[in-house]
C-alpha cells in the first residue's frame, strides 16, 4: 500500500463516508475513489462495503486499520520534521504536557531553557495523558510531562515530584474559613472531582474507603481545570490537584486537603528515540522547576 492509499484508506476509517474524507484531506470525491479502488487492486481484496451510502469496513479492513494507523501517524510526524528542516528549524524541541504542568512546570522551565538557548525554538503543546502517549510513540514529541508515573513498557517513566490535592470553594461558601477541608466536611456537598479509573480518582477512592466512605462524585472530571466554572458557578465543591496556580483565578477560595494525597509527576520519553542534546538540556529545566515545587508543599 503506498503512502497516499494508506492516508486514504485511514481518513476512511475515520470519518465512515466518502465526502467526509475527501473534504478531510482536500481533495475531490472521484479522486480519492479512484485512490481506494487502485489499493483494492493492489491489495486483492476489498476494504469496504457500501451500505445504505456508508462505507462499512470488510474484516482485512479492521485488522490492518490499528497497523495503518501507526504507520500514517508517524508519517505526519515525518512531514512535519522535514517542514521544520525545510524551514531551517533543526534546532526544536517539542514537547506535550497536561494542562497542571503547563500552567506551572513548563512556564518556568521554559524561562530557564530561554534564558540559557534563546535560539532554540519550542513547540509546547497542551494534551490528555492518553494523547502524550501517543505523540510520544509517533515521535511527533520528544518529551512528556504528565500526572502518572505508571510504568510503560515502550517508554522511559521518571518520576520529579508530586502535587498534593486541595479543595476549591466558591468566594463566600461556609468551608471557607476552615484551615483545611476533608472528606467529612464535605458529606453533604456537590462534589466534583476525577473519575475513578484515573490515577487521582482511585488515589482518592482508597483514602475515602480507608475512612468508612464510598467516593462517588456527582460531577466527573478528566482535566482539574474543567472544575474551575463549575464551582465558580456554586454547582458544587471539587478536590483537585494542586498543581494548577488556583490563586490566579477569582471567584474561588483554595484550601488543602486531608488526609493529604499526593499525584506523582512524571517526565516520559521514548525508549526507541534517544533525546537530542537541546531536548535533554529542556529534560533537565523540567527536572529543576518541578523539584522547586516540592517545598510549597505540592
Amino acid at each position: 500500500m503506498q503512502a497516499r492509499q494508506l492516508e486514504v484508506f485511514c481518513m476512511l476509517m475515520r470519518c465512515g463516508t466518502v465526502t467526509g474524507a475527501a473534504a478531510m484531506l482536500n481533495i475531490s470525491q472521484p479522486a480519492l475513489s479512484q485512490i481506494l479502488l487502485h489499493a483494492e487492486d493492489q491489495l486483492g481484496f476489498k476494504l469496504f462495503d457500501r451500505v445504505r451510502g456508508r462505507l462499512v469496513p470488510t474484516q482485512e479492513a479492521s485488522e490492518l486499520y490499528p497497523e495503518a494507523e501507526r504507520i500514517f501517524s508517524e508519517l505526519g510526524a515525518l512531514r512535519r520534521r522535514t517542514v521544520d528542516m525545510r524551514h531551517g528549524r533543526t534546532g526544536l524541541v517539542r514537547l506535550a504536557a497536561s494542562a497542571p504542568p503547563s500552567m506551572s512546570i513548563v512556564p518556568k522551565a521554559l524561562t530557564a531553557f530561554r534564558q540559557a538557548h534563546p535560539d532554540i525554538i519550542v513547540r509546547s503543546l497542551v494534551a490528555p495523558i492518553a494523547n502524550i502517549l501517543d505523540m510520544l510513540r509517533s515521535g511527533d514529541v520528544l518529551l512528556g510531562v504528565a500526572m502518572n508515573d505508571m510504568p510503560r513498557h515502550d517508554l522511559d517513566v521518571e518520576t520529579v515530584g508530586h502535587a498534593g490535592l486541595v479543595c476549591l470553594l466558591p468566594e463566600g461558601h461556609r468551608l471557607a474559613d476552615h484551615a483545611e477541608v476533608g472528606f467529612a466536611e464535605l458529606a453533604e456537598e456537590t462534589l466534583i472531582s476525577y473519575r475513578v479509573d484515573t490515577l487521582p480518582g482511585r488515589l482518592l477512592a482508597g483514602a475515602v474507603e480507608a475512612e468508612g466512605g464510598v467516593y462517588a462524585p456527582a460531577v466527573e472530571i478528566d482535566l482539574s481545570i474543567t472544575a474551575l466554572p463549575f464551582v465558580r458557578e456554586g454547582i458544587g465543591v471539587a478536590v483537585v490537584d494542586g498543581l494548577l496556580p488556583w490563586s490566579q483565578f477569582s471567584g474561588i477560595v483554595q484550601r488543602p486537603f486531608r488526609p493529604e494525597i499526593r499525584v506523582p509527576i512524571a517526565i516520559l520519553t521514548s525508549k526507541e528515540r534517544p533525546l537530542s542534546g537541546s531536548h535533554a538540556l529542556m529534560r533537565d529545566c523540567l527536572r529543576r522547576a518541578a523539584h522547586a515545587l516540592e517545598p510549597s508543599g505540592f
